[in-house]
């Protein structure tokens, strides 16, 4: 599990956390909202609409990803 709750800093995500989706499990019931998958393969980042957090990719791409 990847956890953050320094909304400040990037949350970095492997390959063996995708499908990438916030809320990540275990966040606390404040912070969760409704799931949304995020491609955080496309551009190597992505923030997620409903509460700004930042996810950046890390290390190398999964096999059949570009």
């Amino acid at each position: 599990m990847v956890e953050n709750t320094d909304k400040t800093q990037a949350v970095v995500i492997h390959a063996k956390d995708l499908p990438l989706h916030c809320p990540l499990p275990g966040a606390p019931l404040w912070a969760r909202h409704p799931r949304v998958f995020l491609d955080v393969l496309k551009t190597g980042e992505v923030v997620c609409p409903y509460c700004s957090a930042h996810y950046v990719f890390a290390g190398e791409r999964p096999k059949g990803h570009h």
